[in-house]
């Protein structure tokens, strides 16, 4: 069964985005291919008229920075994210993220930009992006040209498995603040050590310290699955920074982050009640990794 007709290689973003727009819902943009040939063998993805691999455009694959951020873009693999000397230093969280993704034969062809558009929610390298602030630069075709804009990386989320984007966008990078002094971020995961590959749980955190008064100042904490889309404990975030940095406040974040979790049984990861209790073992774990990393000011 053939599941595409043609396979197109353009060049710019803008070439890329008008044969998204031209094709339409007969257009499906690859990069690493990982979820999307599984998914034209495995779960019925409909076959479509053309592949626009977005590989071959310039600064897809790469991993740079300005003043203030970290920029990566979207055809950027997994590989390149956990040894990249930028995102070790910057983004803790997003290298520990993507370095647990498949084995290395996935990670050295899986893209982030595939990772985030496939929209499941414990998505591990959506998850290292959402405890860093990431946002995700647009690009959308006005009929002459492709406009980008950057806009929060939640914003592209409208359930599992789903995003926003239209026929005629595409995502084409990433970026978060460079790390200070004073911030640390770290992530991990529980899963099955064969078979499923999506974690039963995932987490990341990432927090600014004030060591004059012994507290965390500001936090995000993000765990997946914990709902429809990728998840902020923001209930937990604020009561982290509620007071001094003590193990009876670091107890009451997770019970704080366990309530507002929106967990549910699976039927081959991992029940409710496992869920709930990993939510304990996975931020006491990233906590402490995110608090010494922000207070080495390394």
């Amino acid at each position: 069964m053939a599941y595409w007709q043609e396979y197109l290689t353009p060049r710019t973003v803008d070439e890329a985005v008008r044969l998204l727009a031209g094709y339409g819902a007969d257009a499906q943009i690859v990069a690493g291919g990982t979820d999307l040939i599984l998914g034209f063998q495995q779960s019925g993805h409909r076959p479509v008229k053309a592949l626009v691999d977005v590989t071959a455009i310039d600064g897809l694959n790469q991993i740079g920075e300005d003043d203030a951020h970290v920029v990566i873009g979207a055809a950027v693999t997994h590989a390149q994210l956990e040894r990249h000397p930028l995102v070790l230093r910057h983004g803790a969280a997003l290298a520990e993220s993507c370095s647990v993704v498949g084995g290395p034969q996935v990670r050295n062809v899986a893209t982030i930009g595939g990772n985030v558009a496939h929209a499941l929610p414990a998505a591990d390298g959506t998850i290292g992006l959402l405890a860093l602030q990431a946002e995700v630069q647009l690009c959308t075709w006005n009929g002459s040209i492709a406009e980008t804009a950057w806009q929060p990386i939640l914003s592209i989320f409208s359930g599992p498995g789903k995003n926003n984007l239209t026929t005629h966008q595409m995502l084409s990078a990433f970026r978060f603040a460079k790390r200070q002094a004073n911030e640390g971020s770290a992530f991990d995961r529980i899963m099955r050590p064969q078979g499923v590959a999506l974690p039963m749980l995932g987490l990341a955190a990432a927090v600014r310290w004030d060591e004059a008064s012994d507290r965390v100042a500001d936090a995000i904490i993000a765990i997946g699955p914990a709902g429809p889309i990728p998840f902020r404990a923001t209930e937990a975030e604020k009561l982290l920074c509620s007071g001094p940095f003590s193990n009876d406040l670091v107890t009451a974040t997770i019970a704080a982050a366990q309530a507002q979790a929106e967990l549910r049984s699976s039927k081959h990861r991992a029940s409710k009640a496992y869920r709930h209790e990993m939510v304990e073992v996975l931020l006491r774990r990233v906590l402490t990794r995110a608090v010494v990393r922000a207070r080495s000011h390394e």
